[in-house]
């Protein structure tokens, strides 16, 4: 496995790789790896011929009040576990490279970032998708992979990708959770004992509103009732917001089809969830 911090010795890794036949998979990180992260490196490195895995803590996607310096990180540990699973190129650029101080050029995907987490995070998608852009003209995938625990952020990229026209193919994959339910989440390493527990709340309203349409229930206002009400009745748990929406415009649907997305966000005290379902 090699290391790369520098754009130029990184693209010409990957063009050399490109030049011998081998098809790029990519997956971008912000490290603090998990088995969410390590289930699209083995998709890459089943899927692809060559792996490409970054791993930078992307400053544009965080507000000033948010997490950026706090945001667990651990390089050698990430790296160990990339070792194990046969990534072949792992970028790990500065701040500086990606960023210089004279930057002012940002990407956003109107219509999609405004919705969901848009709301109360309204820096988050410009700040992803810019980041994201440049990682790809850096790496020049065939195929990134992200995963479907950040299904709005997984959206826009599909909806940038498409209207940029760029030649990468986008492959999304299963959320991963810890056996009792949880969704695996590098903000998981802030809880304690009894805020792990109360993050439980969020896969059991999912698993009964899941429940509920399974017999029948179409009715989106009544099962976004259901899965508030067992949210609240956790106090430690305030949510930010419940929709049912369509999984691709993410726009609020009246009745339930299949292929529609329920996303939730959930502050556990002053740490926020995300959580999906797809119907």
């Amino acid at each position: 496995m090699q290391i790369f911090v520098s754009i130029p010795e990184v693209k010409a890794r990957v063009q050399e790789a490109k030049s011998g036949g081998r098809s790029i998979g990519f997956v971008p990180t912000m490290g603090f790896l998990h088995e969410g992260h390590l289930s699209l490196v083995r998709a890459s490195v089943r899927d692809a011929g060559f792996t490409v895995v970054s791993i930078f803590v992307n400053p544009a996607q965080f507000a000033p009040h948010e997490d950026f310096e706090d945001y667990p990180r651990d390089m050698e540990r990430d790296l160990d576990f990339l070792r194990a699973e046969g990534v072949d190129v792992v970028f790990t650029p500065p701040r500086d490279a990606v960023y210089p101080a004279d930057y002012h050029t940002y990407v956003e995907v109107h219509g999609l970032q405004e919705r969901l987490c848009g709301n109360s995070r309204p820096q988050f998608f410009r700040g992803v998708c810019t980041v994201v852009l440049k990682l790809f003209h850096i790496i020049e995938p065939d195929v990134a992979f992200f995963g479907q625990k950040d299904a709005q952020q997984s959206a826009i990229i599909r909806r940038m990708v498409k209207d940029l026209g760029l030649d990468v193919r986008i492959e999304v994959c299963p959320i991963v959770r810890d056996s009792d339910g949880l969704a695996l989440s590098s903000r998981n390493a802030y809880f304690n004992v009894d805020q792990r527990e109360a993050a439980l709340c969020l896969s059991r309203s999912l698993d009964l509103a899941r429940a509920k349409i399974t017999a029948g229930e179409r009715n989106t206002g009544r099962i976004i009732s259901i899965i508030r009400d067992e949210i609240e009745a956790e106090p430690q748990a305030k949510i930010d917001y419940v929709e049912i929406v369509d999984a691709d415009e993410l726009l609020p649907k009246d009745k339930v089809e299949e292929g529609d997305l329920i996303a939730l966000a959930v502050y556990i005290d002053h740490i926020r969830l995300i959580d999906n379902l797809i119907i």
